[in-house]
């Protein structure tokens, strides 16, 4: 049996509580059954749901829970039967920092019980009774993110608070780079210092290891221009526009609001496995970001048109296809609307969406053009289960799913989904 305060101190497993006696609250054991989308461990008392973080399936705990959103949302008072697959965490703030859920499994328990939570967000969202294997893609399971963003909240530099607006001090992050948490260990220098602007609310922080770029999110007045020129002499690259960062073949431009893959060590394996053995006539990529896709795909395909919406990642994109000598047409445009005015269909359509998936407008345009392959790189099951319901139903099956670990240690995962016409 394990007391809440204990594991507070060994390793930070569950977040301290000042006042464990909330009202509201009520108090009663538990045994988690597996974990759910979104973190938390899902048990059952008397017919109803208890959803709690911080707990590994077959886990009994005592917990504290109140009602929230139509389901009973529990915290661990007191860990009663410890399961023999837990591990301590690295990181000294986790626990409080919202950042990880997962410390506290072993890394091959995260990528076989995230596989079950696609497999049952698959049939629970989309219907989709998907009896198949669900391959998978992994790397190392720390020090892999090349992108964060920091909070300064009342002289404390670090990450949001679990459930909070609050921010938590953090002097490296174990699942950030190496140039990352470089360039945080100088930030903390620079908050010293009377130069470093006290309106500064969050930082964005993007590495290639050599150089880190540097950009302020939420400021309260614009930043002078002198600040970045002084963070480069801390910060290599702080005041550059942008970054320059070599995977899958080429040297791509990343500009500060341009979108690129976070994970240093599964960008190249992403790109193999997401394009596969796929070659022909005509290939499109749609939100295309900076060309990681297009470019790769160019040398399959004797056509490339690349789809992307927002104004910086299409300048980056069209800078690296002359760069990279790549035959890429770029389209700014939203992608329902540029597939709305297609009229021809391509032999393959690769699709990258934000966590909003693809929609409704898009999906019933890929019906209408029927591609021969169609593949998803999803980073979200739910909307891509709602996406794969609509196309199954209508013309195209799945021919291999895999999971695309990117974020170890979080709730977050990657889907890549190779459809075929039926």
């Amino acid at each position: 049996m394990v007391s809440e305060s204990s594991i507070v101190n060994d390793g930070g497993v569950l977040p301290p509580e000042n006042d464990p006696a909330r009202e509201g609250e009520s108090e009663f054991a538990i045994t988690a059954e597996k974990w759910v989308y979104g973190g938390d461990a899902l048990a059952r008392r008397d017919g109803e749901i208890v959803l709690t973080p911080f707990l590994l399936p077959g886990e009994r705990a005592m917990v504290a829970t109140e009602q929230a959103g139509g389901v009973q949302r529990g915290r661990v008072v007191e860990l009663i039967e410890p399961s023999a697959e837990r591990v301590a965490p690295p990181c000294p703030v986790f626990g409080s920092c919202g950042g990880c859920q997962y410390q506290h499994a072993p890394y091959e328990k995260q990528l076989a019980w995230k596989r079950d939570i696609l497999r049952e967000q698959l049939k629970r969202v989309g219907k989709i009774e998907y009896a198949g294997e669900i391959e998978t893609l992994a790397g190392e399971p720390f020090a892999y993110r090349n992108r964060v963003q920091l909070h300064i909240v009342d002289g404390n530099l670090g990450f949001l608070e679990r459930g909070t607006h609050a921010v938590v001090n953090v002097e490296e992050c174990p699942i950030s780079s190496p140039g990352i948490n470089k360039a945080i260990r100088a930030l903390r220098e620079m908050m010293g210092d009377s130069r470093f602007p006290d309106f500064v609310r969050s930082i964005e922080l993007f590495s290639n290891e050599s150089e880190t770029q540097l950009n302020v999110l939420n400021k309260e007045r614009p930043v002078a221009k002198r600040f970045f020129e002084w963070a480069s002499e801390m910060i290599s690259g702080a005041a550059e526009g942008s970054l320059e960062y070599a995977a899958a073949g080429a040297v791509f431009r990343v500009s500060h609001n341009a979108f690129f893959q976070v994970n240093r060590f599964l960008i190249d394996p992403l790109v193999e496995a997401a394009i596969g053995g796929a070659q022909g006539g005509s290939a499109l990529d749609l939100y295309a970001g900076v060309g990681l896709f297009s470019i790769a795909l160019a040398k399959r395909f004797s056509k490339v048109t690349a789809v992307e919406s927002a104004g910086d990642s299409v300048r980056d994109i069209e800078f690296n296809v002359e760069r990279a000598g790549a035959r890429v047409e770029t389209i700014r445009n939203r992608t329902e609307h540029y597939l709305a005015d297609l009229t021809k269909t391509p032999d393959f359509v690769l699709a990258d969406p934000p966590r909003a998936g693809l929609g409704k407008d898009v999906v019933r345009n890929l019906i209408r053009l029927k591609p021969q392959r169609l593949t998803i790189v999803s980073c979200d099951p739910s909307t891509l289960a709602r996406d794969l319901s609509g196309l199954l139903n209508n013309g195209f099956r799945i021919d291999r799913i895999m999971l695309a670990d990117l974020f170890p240690q979080t709730f977050h995962l990657e889907t890549i989904a190779h459809l075929v016409k039926a």
